[in-house]
């Protein structure tokens, strides 16, 4: 007769041990955090357009800090002045990664034999098409 209770009070206990690991599970499962949608709706290529930028901005500053009309002016020259200064940069940063690939390039076909010079240049040729395909489909960019 002990031994029956015994046995019983065993079982309800893995029947409750077994409904809290369940219950444990299952809240894990559901109550995972929601995923937060990306800050700009039109999607990660598509840009917005610089002057818009810099027109909000500088209808910002006006609004919130009270530029008086020679302020804007001079505002829109430090931004002009500015932009000046990003162009280079880009511009130089461009004419050095030209320079680092084509390095690249010129020591991989002094490594190919003179049959696999022709495969290189077809799939140069293709990655160059797909990049510029990548680049189209993304929109006109930033910088000009």
């Amino acid at each position: 007769m002990a031994n029956t209770k015994l046995s019983a009070f065993f079982s309800l206990l893995l029947v409750f041990l077994s409904g809290v690991v369940v219950g444990g599970f299952a809240y894990r499962v559901y109550s995972t955090t929601a995923v937060v949608a990306p800050s700009n709706p039109k999607g990660p290529e598509e840009k917005r357009d610089p002057e818009a930028i810099r027109k909000h901005n500088i209808d910002e500053m006006t609004q919130t800090v009270h530029l008086d009309p020679q302020q804007v002016v001079q505002a829109e020259k430090i931004y002009d002045h500015t932009r000046e200064q990003f162009e280079q940069v880009f511009q130089k940063r461009d004419t050095e990664s030209r320079a680092i690939f084509d390095d690249q390039v010129a020591q991989i076909k002094a490594m190919l034999r003179p049959d696999q010079l022709p495969l290189y240049e077809a799939l140069r040729a293709r990655h160059d098409a797909e990049r510029k395909a990548r680049k189209k489909g993304s929109g006109s960019g930033v910088r000009k």
